[in-house]
């Protein structure tokens, strides 16, 4: 049997980079779901299985990314009479926060904050105020709230997040101490294809890692179960069945006889009868699954694709904007610049005696998705659509049906949804996270 596990099409920079992390860590075997595609140090949709190790940078900066669905008890005429599907996305964007950094317009008691204040692992006491002003809140790039039909004409709610600023300051304060720094210092950033960062299990910060990542897990599972129970409220809905997982963690798993630390990112668990909650792009299926029992489900560590998997950058759909300052003619109709940088008084040799302005220019190298036109097509579709841009765009993303099929020996759909209302945060806000 092979140490590495694929699925679809291969890419080997992704494949490399699981290479690398294995080899570092001594790793018995690997996984790349139908999904993969470079991430960092541990390319996203991956799987790898330590015997002694556990890795920070294969979680990832937002630990315990997960998706949570939730069927309820109404169907899309139930939401005709509610006002439709639009009205119903813009409370939900109303009540529940969007963003990088964002602080919940609603506060929310629960349990976890309790378990934040009194954390084993002390530092993150001190993220305490955090943690509560976060609880509840969705954060940008490819998380949202959605709103779904299944076959029978049944709503679902699905969301995708994680443990927010919580878990993020929790990745990057271990990743400073294993540089020697303080837990608040700012780490070194490495390159995306940097050898992974490797904790001894049984070490003072393996041992400490373990405690502070099961806590960032617990806080990202409350979190969508907040977001979640809100959105019932909004539809004045009951829930009748609800599916959850998370897909950036590290689990302590028996595989081939032996125990492992099985270190996955954007991957999946689904072992036989697990379900799990799979969401395509904004204009496509999302999908209840659940693990079947298989020599390839064994070989694949029982793991399966988190979403459809990207095809294209951020920047490659939506463009890049650069930002320059320049000293500028006053001349309206003139476009002489000298950069700011190193300006020494040069003055514009067309319009002598024109003073020079400082300006702040904008540089924008066109994307390769037209956004507008998506949105006109998505409405077509009947998919109300509240932010996002053109880096969520479908195009940016495989089909999930395509991913799906790949792994048909190891996992069975058992429901398949249609988006009927998408809410994510907006174009302009930045995506802090690398993974």
């Amino acid at each position: 049997m092979s140490p590495i596990k694929t699925f679809g099409q291969v890419d080997e920079r992704s494949l490399d980079q699981l290479k690398r992390c294995m080899a570092a860590g001594d790793a018995d075997f690997g996984v790349l779901c139908a999904d993969h595609h470079p991430g960092y140090s541990q390319p996203i949709g991956g799987g790898i299985a330590y015997e002694g190790h556990v890795s920070p940078s294969g979680v990832g900066f937002d630990i315990g990314c997960g998706n949570k669905a939730v069927r309820t008890d109404l169907t899309r005429p139930d939401l005709d009479a509610r006002g439709g599907v639009a009205p119903l996305m813009r409370e939900i964007t109303r009540r529940i926060s969007f963003g990088m950094g964002v602080a919940a317009q609603e506060r929310v008691d629960h349990p976890v904050l309790d378990e934040v204040a009194r954390a084993d692992f002390a530092p993150q006491r001190k993220l305490l105020n955090l943690a509560r002003e976060q609880l509840g809140t969705v954060g940008s790039g490819n998380h949202y709230v959605d709103l779904f039909e299944d076959e029978t004409g049944t709503i679902w709610i699905g969301v995708h997040f994680g443990s927010r600023g919580f878990g993020h300051k929790t990745a990057s304060g271990f990743l400073a101490l294993a540089q020697g720094l303080g837990f608040g210092e700012r780490a070194r950033e490495g390159e995306m294809d940097s050898p992974p960062v490797l904790f001894p299990v049984e070490s003072e910060l393996g041992q400490a890692y373990v405690a502070a990542m099961n806590l960032a897990g617990e806080y990202a599972y409350a979190g969508r179960d907040v977001v979640c129970a809100k959105v019932l409220d909004i539809l004045g809905a009951e829930p009748t069945h609800e599916v959850h997982n998370h897909h950036n963690f590290a689990w302590r798993e028996e595989h081939f006889g032996r125990t492992y630390w099985v270190v996955r990112k954007g991957c999946t668990p689904a072992r036989p009868g697990q379900e799990g909650f799979v969401g395509g792009s904004m204009g496509d299926i999302s999908v209840i699954l659940e693990g079947v029992g298989s020599d390839e489900a064994a070989e694949a560590l029982f793991s399966t694709v988190h979403g459809a998997g990207r095809v294209m950058s951020r920047s490659q759909a939506a463009g890049k904007i650069r930002r320059a300052t320049v000293h500028a003619c006053s001349n309206r109709d003139c476009d002489f610049t000298v950069p700011a940088k190193g300006y020494k008084g040069e003055t514009c040799p067309r319009h002598v005696g024109s003073p020079m302005r400082k300006l702040r220019l904008q540089q924008v190298r066109p994307g390769l998705v037209d956004w507008e036109a998506v949105r006109c097509r998505l409405r077509e579709q009947e998919i109300v659509v509240l932010g996002g841009g053109a880096d969520e765009a479908p195009e940016v993303y495989k089909r999930l049906p395509d991913v799906l099929a790949a792994h048909g020996g190891s996992i069975r759909v058992k429901h398949t949804l249609k988006p009927l209302g998408v809410a994510m945060a907006g174009a302009g806000v930045h995506d802090p996270y690398k993974d």
